[in-house]
């Protein structure tokens, strides 16, 4: 008899084989952006910086340089004030709560949480009979994420560990979801948005932050580590993006684009293109009412 899997079964078919060689692939690039990320979570907790041109790792040991990172991302003076210390890392390209018209008691879920600075700026719009749920897949970043809900008295924000390809969340329970600069991170963008349609309310939104590819990146750059870890070279082109959610079941579907974006998003990654072939984006769309 045959030790060979081929023997009894299809797992040895090219299809097989295929799918496998994706799975792995997949898994190395999410191991290698989780120890990207425990470094940025690391270096904020001893107080050193990871370089303000770092992509959207923007931690510095200088609190002015986060504050003018994080407002020329769309955040106020007075948001980073209602944050505790070490919240703001200077992560992100946008402010999702700024299209998410947040109102008091609903609930919220952040897609790649971090440190949970959108999370704890989501709990005073929600208010206490509202309630956050942050979801990070990176350890560090949800350690110091809890630690900071406990340093600012944040009792309506909790932070699980688990990826955004398969939420720690039940059903239907999520009125909205935010995210900034973390889904073009994924390998499987398919199942971002299929799992953030099941976690929704029939009704439920999104308001995402995210880089969009406007032309397809060469080779080079798709396949280049420190661009895929800094939120450049896994940004989906625009169109497919606008497909993937519609084929989850999203309505409403709407990308923007930021032009005046390319201005930070050129500091991540200096000395080259990049900024000819992504930018920013808002990305909105709903999960129907109806017949869900």
């Amino acid at each position: 008899m045959s030790d060979s899997c081929c023997s009894t079964s299809t797992c040895c078919s090219p299809t097989a084989d295929n799918d496998q060689e994706q799975a792995t692939a997949a898994d190395e690039i999410r191991q290698g952006i989780r120890q990207s990320y425990a470094r940025v979570a690391n270096a904020s907790n001893a107080g050193d910086g990871c370089g303000v041109e770092a992509s959207c790792c923007g931690v510095s040991d200088d609190d002015q340089i986060n504050t003018l990172i994080s407002t020329r991302l769309g955040y106020s003076e007075a948001d980073l004030a209602l944050v505790p210390d070490g919240a703001d890392m200077g992560l992100g390209c946008g402010n999702p709560r700024a299209i998410a018209a947040l109102r008091p008691g609903e609930t919220v879920l952040d897609l790649g949480a971090g440190g949970g600075f959108d999370c704890f700026l989501a709990a005073s719009e929600v208010a206490d009979t509202g309630r956050v749920i942050g979801v990070d897949m990176t350890p560090d970043m949800v350690s110091k994420a809890r630690a900071n809900a406990r340093r600012g008295r944040f009792s309506n924000v909790e932070f699980r560990l688990g990826e955004i390809e398969n939420l720690p969340v039940a059903d239907g329970i999520v009125d909205v979801i935010i995210s900034n600069c973390v889904i073009n991170l994924s390998p499987d963008k398919a199942r971002v948005f299929a799992e953030a349609f099941r976690v929704l309310k029939p009704g439920g939104r999104l308001a995402i932050s995210d880089v969009v590819a406007t032309a397809e990146l060469p080779e080079d750059m798709r396949n280049d580590p420190v661009l895929l870890s800094g939120c450049m070279a896994g940004a989906s082109l625009i169109e497919d993006l606008e497909r993937i959610m519609i084929e989850a079941g999203f309505t409403a579907v709407s990308i923007q684009p930021k032009d005046e974006s390319r201005e930070f998003i050129r500091d991540w990654a200096p000395g080259t293109n990049i900024t000819n072939y992504v930018v920013s984006a808002t990305i909105e769309a709903v999960k129907p009412a109806v017949g869900y």
